[in-house]
């Protein structure tokens, strides 16, 4: 990359040198040819001048002037012969009073003026200058011009290596730290360079890092806490079917049926989790609160029943109609239910908030309360709050955060969290 840079710049740099040079040549020759006429011209008229009265009185001029450097002066009788001067011996131009004409030849620029007094021409000035040293002025100024070209195509070569390196060493910089992204190092942070176009895409490639991460850390966190949770409902299924199997006849299909409706929850709890882990933050499954709270009710109202418990549910109108993603609040709630199921005492109440753009739903029990260790928080080695059926309540804080959401345990005594969830719409 860094040479093609350098090549372009190069390139660019050069054809802009012929574009703007070579008409800039094309002027100076013009110009150094233009500036010797107007030397001829000028130096015509002098010698005209000077030596115009001795002709006039017939003598014969004793100097001619002197020209600039290389120019020759010659003075002709009105037949063409030398009378003085530098240049050939014979010319043959024959002009009229004030007359002034070019006689070019092959190596000298020439003037022919002619010498009188307006009315008559008693000789003739012939003013040359070489050729030679017309080119040799246009010479050494193409010379300068392309030196300053040498010079003005060095630089820019400088100057774009050092931009190529300035540009290039961020984006060798970037294919590294995406090298390493690739290769599962989800730390990796792209350097900044100062162009912010690079450090857009850096910005971008530390963002798609960092969600990477939490999707890896959210899989292996689902991973670990699902098949935890998981084995104890397959354990209690099991049991249920091998104690159906010592059953009556009249007692085995009672039996059979509470193991399927498990085996129903279970299902629905692993379909779930999965949809879950496939969609960080998820965005599909929506289904009213009224709907999903009333499901809620019905699978749990039993349970607690059968421990002399009660399920108190509050839902307003104003949001009942109210669109979540399904899985996570079913989860969640389902969650906090089965904990204060477990570990709570009294009733359990369940109240929906609305929050605006969001939904707040309190879960409560009349237990003694919380102490030790934050539930929400990563359990020890050796145990920690858990529900018997479910996610367990630090993977549940993770799904809320996943969803934009948040649980937090609002209260330690009576037991009471809250799950704040965003809102997608109303049915």
């Amino acid at each position: 990359m860094r040479g093609r840079i350098v090549t372009l710049a190069v390139s660019a740099a050069v054809l802009a040198l012929v574009l703007f040079g070579v008409p800039l040549a094309a002027a100076v020759a013009g110009y150094y040819i233009d500036d010797a006429r107007a030397g001829l011209e000028q130096g015509a008229d002098t010698a005209a001048l000077t030596v115009g009265p001795d002709l006039l009185r017939g003598s014969v001029p004793r100097t001619l002037p002197h020209l600039r450097p290389g120019a020759t002066v010659a003075l002709y009788r009105t037949d063409g012969t030398r009378r003085a001067g530098a240049g050939p011996s014979t010319v043959d131009v024959s002009l009229a009073p004030d007359e002034v004409v070019e006689a070019d030849t092959a190596d000298e620029l020439v003037l022919m003026a002619s010498v009188g007094d307006g009315r008559r021409v008693v000789g003739l000035v012939r003013v040359a200058t070489p050729r030679g040293e017309i080119y040799r002025r246009v010479g050494l100024t193409w010379l300068a011009m392309a030196g300053l070209g040498a010079v003005a195509v060095v630089g820019v070569w400088l100057l774009a290596r050092r931009q190529a390196r300035r540009l290039a060493r961020p984006l060798e910089d970037l294919l590294s730290a995406a090298f390493e992204l690739g290769a599962g190092n989800f730390t990796v942070t792209a350097p900044r360079s100062g162009i912010a176009e690079i450090d857009s895409v850096g910005d971008s490639l530390d963002t798609t890092a960092q969600r990477l991460s939490d999707l890896v850390a959210r899989e292996r966190a689902f991973t670990a806490d699902a098949s935890h949770q998981l084995r104890t409902p397959l354990a209690g299924l099991r049991l249920e079917l091998e104690a159906a199997l010592d059953l009556p006849d009249d007692e085995l299909r009672t039996s059979i049926t509470a193991a399927l409706e498990s085996a129903d929850q279970l299902a629905g709890t692993v379909a779930d989790l999965l949809e879950l882990a496939r969609n960080v933050p998820a965005k599909s499954g929506l289904a009213p609160v009224g709907t999903l709270l009333d499901r809620l009710d019905r699978d749990w109202r039993g349970l607690l029943a059968e421990r002399n418990r009660t399920l108190r549910l509050s839902v307003p109108e104003t949001v009942a109609g109210r669109l979540v993603v399904a899985p996570v609040l079913r989860q969640i709630v389902a969650v906090l239910v089965d904990n204060a199921l477990h570990h709570g005492a009294g009733t359990v109440t369940v109240a929906v908030r609305d929050l605006g753009a969001a939904i707040g739903v309190d879960v409560s029990d009349e237990g003694a309360g919380i102490t030790g260790a934050d539930p929400l928080g990563p359990p020890p080695e050796t145990g920690g709050v858990r529900t018997r059926h479910g996610i367990g309540l630090p993977l549940a804080r993770r799904l809320a955060e996943a969803e934009s959401g948040r649980l937090v345990l609002a209260a330690p005594a009576p037991p009471t969290f809250t799950l704040v969830l965003p809102t997608h719409g109303e049915t």
